[in-house]
């Protein structure tokens, strides 16, 4: 059953092409309105065009399910993704998984092909986290490992007032169902994905066999002190929290390479009463933290707030240091019958030569729901390895690939499924 990726760049989402070749970009925040928008779109699609039922949980998640031959109560095997976004995000992150699923629903209706068990697909809610700052949130929630309170309350970055269960409630999207692995149950879990990395594209391969995803943190730091004219005030009464903060965030990176792990800062917030001649009253800023063994990541979290703490004792008067975990994400071993369906799928298509075993770098919500169903992931190359970026871009060929691949693999576990 051969898909047909390239017509899926031609339907638009309420005015918007959903993958358009031909430009760049893309900013849909989780639960804003052209989120909201294109969560129309998919339930039009998968209802009216797909004969999927539409279930949609407490956080928002959408689970759309065409049923099998065997009308078993057992769950869906689903394929799963996003469609939210960076705030300078590209076209192609999230939005390929669930695309390339639509297509997969689409292949198989118009064949006449019907799976044994449920099948169909996932469109989880803030997997970004960039307006939310909790990565993969309604995938956490969905396992068990994120509590529905913490994620309802969690607050917009830039206006605290607006929370999730607020915009949630906005555009109609609490559902009745619970947000669990008990409220809407999966049997499976597949994920396409771009690499985001440019492992792929540097050996030539069309097909990353993701075997899991190595561990991460992220962190708020609040550093208060006191604002000051930079003119009058000596260094040694200073209480200078940019100064503590820079310091911080260089120890962090230093730390991390000593490790052989990553550390980044990606949000650095001053209040917007700052000017040139006066020193600030207080710095937020974000650290990310990463590596494949969780007792590394646990190691660096350790030397990470020890040494914060000693930064600010340091310089004039000092500055008060406090600070939030926001997300904990432990590393991710992903089902070996999963992975070898994809495996198996990749060399039909592309041969024993057209593949690698990878580790995802990257969080995603296969390692939630690898908490608890059987799931995996497969990866597609992205130009020059970048994502997260306006120029992320997959070509229309890897595209249509990992959606071949997809397809296969999730027919191929359905009759393992069968089997047994």
């Amino acid at each position: 059953m051969p898909t047909d990726f390239k017509r899926l760049s031609t339907i638009p989402a309420n005015g918007v092409l959903l993958i358009d070749m031909a430009k760049t970009g893309m900013a849909r925040l989780a639960l804003s309105d052209d989120d909201a928008k294109v969560r129309r779109w998919f339930a039009d699609e998968v209802t009216q065009n797909l004969s999927c039922d539409l279930t949609v949980d407490e956080m928002g998640n959408m689970f759309a399910k065409r049923k099998g031959a065997l009308n078993s109560p057992k769950p869906m095997t689903a394929m799963g993704s996003h469609l939210d976004t960076q705030p300078r995000g590209g076209r192609y992150d999230g939005i390929l998984g669930v695309l390339a699923a639509v297509e997969v629903m689409r292949t198989l209706k118009e064949n006449g092909y019907k799976t044994q068990y449920d099948v169909g697909i996932v469109n989880w809610t803030n997997e970004e986290g960039a307006r939310f700052p909790m990565s993969m949130m309604s995938s956490g929630v969905w396992a068990g490992k994120v509590p529905l309170e913490k994620a309802w309350n969690m607050g917009d970055i830039f206006d605290s007032s607006v929370t999730v269960k607020s915009e949630l409630e906005r555009h109609g999207y609490v559902g009745p169902v619970s947000c669990s692995s008990t409220g809407y149950p999966l049997g499976a879990h597949f994920e396409l994905h771009i690499e985001q990395g440019p492992i792929l594209e540097e050996n030539g391969k069309k097909i990353g066999v993701v075997q899991g995803a190595q561990a991460y943190r992220w962190f708020t730091f609040t550093v208060k002190g006191r604002d000051a004219h930079t003119g009058t005030t000596p260094l040694k009464s200073r209480s200078d929290p940019l100064l503590a903060a820079s310091k911080m965030i260089a120890s962090s990176n230093s730390l991390a390479k000593n490790l052989g792990a990553l550390a980044s800062t990606g949000v650095i917030k001053i209040p917007p009463s700052s000017s040139t001649n006066t020193i600030p009253s207080d710095v937020t800023f974000t650290l990310d933290i990463r590596h494949p063994e969780d007792s590394v990541v646990e190691e660096l979290q350790s030397q990470v707030i020890r040494s914060f703490e000693e930064i600010a004792k340091e310089d004039g008067r000092g500055v008060q240091l406090s600070w939030t975990l926001d997300t904990d994400s432990p590393a991710a071993k992903f089902d070996k019958e999963c992975i070898q369906a994809v495996e198996d799928a990749a060399k039909g298509l592309f041969g024993n030569d057209g593949w690698l075993p990878l580790t995802s770098g990257a969080g995603h919500d296969s390692v939630y729901t690898s908490k608890v169903c059987p799931t995996t992931m497969i990866f597609v190359p992205c130009k020059d390895g970048v994502s997260h970026h306006p120029e992320e871009y997959c070509s229309p060929e890897d595209c249509a690939n990992g959606t071949q691949a997809l397809l296969e693999a999730v027919v191929s576990y359905d009759k393992l499924r069968a089997s047994r």
